[in-house]
């Protein structure tokens, strides 16, 4: 249950004059535009965000990416909380890129729901006190003696649809200052609602990027470098253009794309070219690599924060403990290989597709084709995953190249092989932590990280800064031709797996449980709260911490079950976990994993436990088995034969706890991922008395805890 919290925020809002009330989220002037389908209502008015029939359906656009996160169920939630309509009454349609009427339309960072929350609240809120306001002036009230609530305005037994309300709201004026709902009086947010495109989706009718088809459209295939460095030499594609179906073959920046009536078409001819390419320098290796970050590990590296004095704590410890954990490339993997539909013409374009980041993949089309942003339209499509590969637009980009080429509309998909070998990797990356110890605490932390292709490989402001005097984050990197990104919870992925498993060894040298060790760090933290800069609040990752403990049972020690801990603080949320592991006819079998969740108010719960099980499902899972390397600077493992991902078989149980919270939403979508491998080696570790520091485990081990 969500309890009270006190919030006022306020809006201009624009609507257009008809038959139906159309509200805008718009900054500026009244908007003239929409993308509101017509459905068997008689729509009357359409602009950028919310319609209201005459029959009293409620169509919502849903601004952001949907990648899986549910968003394209949880912002018109918000929003028709806020005003006060029946749930049963919403048609939600995903919005077009719109920069002039929607801020934000990113999905990154698991930042769409904290960004957009008082937004689509205060639209709901304003819409409703215009309907409110129409069905007053109806009556010859004031307009403070009326209710709205399920879709209607009541005031003493009378009541108003908002079908009948909507062209008058319409041209009402609108409010200035509108109050929001008490938490406590929420009626959508914080019930479980299913997706709404949950039966589009079973019954194989969803539509995704991929599935997108126009008339005269050509499908592309991308032939790439075979190792990252190469340039192209020479190119047949005599083989290819002999092959019934294969229209074209043209070439740009190292790339040689195939032009066909079908995918398979464009795949086979893509198979069949034969080109020759060169590199200035020795392609790189996975073991090259890694020698250079342990040069760098072994260097000073670029210091990112320093409290105190860390030299000194060290030379006085009565005991040091240091150790180097290690990650390898990760590729993303989502579902649905990267795609895109480009159809660009001399003076317009319009794409369409599963884009992250669309704002910033029209600018950088738009810059390319030497158009203006708005002679370049984009819609969004639902997408079949993310997990941060589709931030990065150059599949958006070479799409619309290949269309300006080609002379035609096109669609770019790229085969399994070309997703994986493709690059926008998870960055390889090792961790250096030491600690001083002396008299049962740990009175010095320091950390290095070195990786490849990134200005920062720590986050030197989370947890355990502010806990600790003597404190030292540096950061080394790498430039290297292998092409590296974002992945689900970037940094912290690995970071809080390493981080977690250190502070276990670093307690057990204190001689101290490891949750009681977090805790009196933590306690520090709070004392010292108005010193000392950090991005956590101490006094709520404690509450997780103790949630975790409680639900798991922790300090019952059974003899035959081995659990381990791990807390984390990322994208604005509190997450701990405990993975409770027990020995089958001597193995060790991770049974379960125990997680406690402090992501402020939750929109709709049954998205939220998807979520937090699936991030700690895929953090287990690749911290056991992720692995991509590089030889002749090329992916050695380019299909799910070569690369090893968990299996449904092998997911373990997850049980969800979440704080009672009026708290700001925050993150939901990366934050269980972090700890989890972390919670996973330190249940190896009680349950063998081995150590892991490198990823994937099962590399490291002698039996396979998921198996």
């Amino acid at each position: 249950m969500i309890t009270n919290i006190k919030r006022r925020s306020f809006l201009k809002v624009a609507a257009t004059l008809g038959g139906g009330f159309t509200l805008g989220i718009a900054w500026a002037s009244d908007v003239k535009t929409g993308y509101i389908k017509t459905a068997a209502e008689d729509w009357t008015g359409i602009n950028a965000y919310l319609s209201i029939s005459p029959t009293g359906k409620i169509t919502i656009m849903s601004t952001n990416p949907e990648i899986g996160q549910n968003i394209k169920t949880a912002f018109p939630m918000i929003v028709a909380d806020e005003l006060g309509a029946d749930w049963k009454d919403v048609i939600v349609e995903q919005a077009a890129l719109d920069t002039v009427n929607f801020k934000r339309q990113v999905a990154g960072g698991s930042q769409s729901i904290r960004f957009s929350f008082d937004l689509l609240r205060q639209a709901g809120a304003t819409a409703r006190q215009m309907l409110i306001n129409a069905a007053a002036e109806t009556w010859g009230v004031d307009p403070s003696l009326c209710k709205a609530d399920m879709s209607k305005v009541v005031y003493n037994g009378k009541s108003l649809s908002y079908g009948e309300l909507a062209n008058k709201a319409g041209k009402m004026p609108k409010p200035e200052n509108v109050s929001l709902k008490d938490t406590k009086d929420f009626h959508i947010i914080g019930s479980s609602q299913k997706n709404v495109d949950a039966d589009k989706i079973l019954s194989g009718n969803q539509k995704y990027g991929i599935d997108t088809k126009r008339e005269g459209m050509l499908y592309a295939s991308i032939k790439k470098p075979d190792g990252f460095g190469q340039v192209i030499v020479s190119v047949n594609d005599a083989k290819t253009r002999a092959i019934p179906g294969v229209v074209d073959v043209v070439q740009f920046d190292e790339k040689v794309v195939v032009l066909a009536k079908d995918t398979w078409t464009a795949m086979k001819g893509k198979k069949a070219l034969s080109v020759t390419y060169k590199s200035d320098k020795t392609l790189e290796d996975s073991e090259v690599i890694d020698k250079k970050l342990v040069e760098l590990l072994n260097g000073a590296g670029e210091v990112k924060r320093n409290d105190g004095d860390v030299d000194k704590a060290f030379a006085e410890a009565d005991q040091i403990v240091e150790k180097t954990y290690e990650a390898p490339f990760l590729p993303h993997n989502c579902m649905e290989p990267m795609n895109f539909f480009a159809d660009v013409q001399a003076d317009k374009a319009h794409l369409e597709g599963p884009i992250q980041t669309p704002e910033g993949s029209r600018k950088a089309v738009a810059d390319m084709l030497g158009l203006k942003e708005d002679q370049v339209s984009l819609m969004l499509t639902r997408m079949g995953g993310g997990f941060g590969r589709r931030l990065n637009g150059d599949f958006v980009r070479e799409a619309a190249q290949i269309s300006k080429l080609a002379g035609k509309p096109i669609l770019l998909v790229y085969s399994r092989e070309d997703d994986m070998a493709g690059g926008i990797y998870r960055n390889a990356v090792k961790y250096r932590f030491k600690a001083a110890v002396k008299g049962g605490k740990m009175t010095a932390y320091q950390l290095h990280g070195a990786g490849v292709n990134s200005r920062n490989h720590c986050r030197e402001n989370f947890f355990p800064a502010g806990a600790i005097d003597n404190y030292k984050v540096m950061s080394s990197n790498y430039e290297s031709a292998v092409t590296c990104g974002p992945w689900r919870a970037p940094v912290t992925n690995f970071l809080a797996c390493a981080e977690q498993s250190f502070l276990d060894e670093v307690a057990e040298a204190c001689k101290k449980d490891a949750v009681d060790f977090r805790l009196e760090m933590l306690d520090y933290a709070i004392a010292n709260n108005s010193t000392t800069k950090k991005d956590y609040d101490p006094v709520r990752f404690k509450a997780v911490l103790k949630l975790a403990a409680d639900k798991s049972d922790w300090y019952n020690k059974s003899s035959n079950e081995f659990k381990g801990f791990s807390a984390y603080f990322s994208h604005n949320s509190y997450v701990a976990e405990v993975a409770h592991m027990k020995k089958v006819d001597g193995t060790p079998v991770l049974e379960k994993v125990t997680c406690a969740f402090d992501c402020g108010i939750l929109i709709n719960p049954l998205s939220a436990l998807n979520q937090v099980e699936g991030g700690v499902v895929d953090g287990i899972g690749h911290a056991m088995y992720g692995n991509l390397t590089i030889k002749d600077g090329a992916a050695q493992q380019t299909n799910f034969n070569t690369y090893r991902m968990i299996r449904i078989a092998e997911a373990p149980k997850v049980v969800s706890h979440f704080i009672d919270s009026t708290e700001h939403p925050s993150g939901l979508g990366e934050p269980t991922l972090p700890p989890a491998g972390g919670a996973l080696a330190n249940a190896i570790y009680k349950a063998t008395g081995k150590r892991i520091y490198k990823q994937p485990f099962v590399n490291e081990m002698e039996v396979d805890v998921l198996g």
